[in-house]
């Protein structure tokens, strides 16, 4: 991915998405902090004589520039509505951060570090991964996802495009804060990417929590094949590590395309009680009358000897 956002006073352009960007680092990726704590990020490159860092903050789809570092000189841009300050070292193998002296709620977003070179022209630079930070709101305790997978419903159509049955299992993490969450999903314990759809943010809901939903869509041969395990991983960050929720479905006996399906069997198997029942009491009934019949017999038998 390439933002294409440029600095005309600094000559720099930013890129993300590319090799060099493997050779920024940036810590910690997640950061907790009460309102009025400082918050400290580091970042550091591997790329031989570059020797500027860049700050960015990303909040509410926008990039806001909050200065650089030039070797070992701090240039923070002015009229910022927080406190930061710019530290360390911008050149190969040094520690260059970002201190943010008092935060709020305002702080609160993703921040970047972009590794370029000093020099006339314009310049490529490179991102680090970003840190995220949330200042915890008063009274919100940090709370883990409860997760939960729904089965697909029988009523589901066919792919109109290439005509093949699908099954779609929802994931459900619901009752987290703050938002420090990634969904994943496995298939018997391997890692799937294909038909996962996930939103693209989690949502707030009325008691203050967070909710984000997750969808695989997988053939419904995959789905109805027995022995297959579909699992929802959901990781969260605790303010210390990331935890891992998850929840798990198997997939039901039988086949999809003209095969016996869960349903189908298991409305065969009631038709076959109720037809067995059925037998069993027709069975006693012609038993009775035979009884009926040889009883007439044998008593006609006496009346005539």
């Amino acid at each position: 991915m390439i933002i294409l956002f440029l600095t005309m006073t600094l000559n720099t352009i930013l890129v993300s998405g590319s090799s060099l960007s493997d050779k920024v680092d940036q810590n910690p990726p997640n950061m907790y902090k009460n309102p009025e704590e400082k918050a400290k990020i580091y970042c550091s490159h591997s790329i031989a004589t570059w020797n500027r860092i860049l700050w960015y903050k990303q909040s509410d789809r926008q990039l806001q520039y909050l200065g650089n570092m030039v070797a070992g000189s701090a240039l923070p841009e002015s009229g910022l509505d927080e406190d930061v300050t710019i530290g360390g070292s911008a050149d190969e193998g040094r520690n260059c951060t970002l201190t943010i002296n008092s935060v709020s709620v305002s702080s609160s977003a993703v921040y970047f570090c972009a590794a370029s070179y000093h020099s006339d022209g314009y310049n490529p630079a490179y991102f680090g991964k970003g840190t995220k930070l949330t200042v915890l709101e008063t009274g919100q305790p940090v709370t883990p996802p409860t997760v939960k997978i729904f089965p697909p419903s029988a009523k589901e159509c066919r792919n109109k495009k290439d005509d093949i049955r699908k099954k779609t299992l929802v994931c459900v993490a619901s009752g987290f804060y703050p938002d420090h969450v990634s969904v994943s999903w496995e298939k018997n314990g391997n890692g799937v990417k294909d038909g996962v759809a996930t939103d693209s943010a989690a949502k707030r809901t009325p008691d203050k929590t967070y909710r984000i939903t997750s969808r695989l869509r997988v053939p419904a041969d995959d789905y109805n094949k027995l022995g297959n395990t579909f699992k929802c991983i959901v990781s969260f960050y605790n303010g210390t590590e990331n935890v891992l929720r998850h929840a798990s479905i198997k997939s039901i006996q039988g086949k999809s395309e003209g095969g016996m399906t869960k349903e189908k069997y298991l409305k065969h198997l009631q038709n076959a009680k109720l037809s067995y029942g059925v037998l069993i009491v027709k069975s006693c009934i012609y038993g009775a009358f035979i009884g009926f019949l040889v009883w007439k017999l044998q008593s006609s038998a006496r009346k005539y000897s």
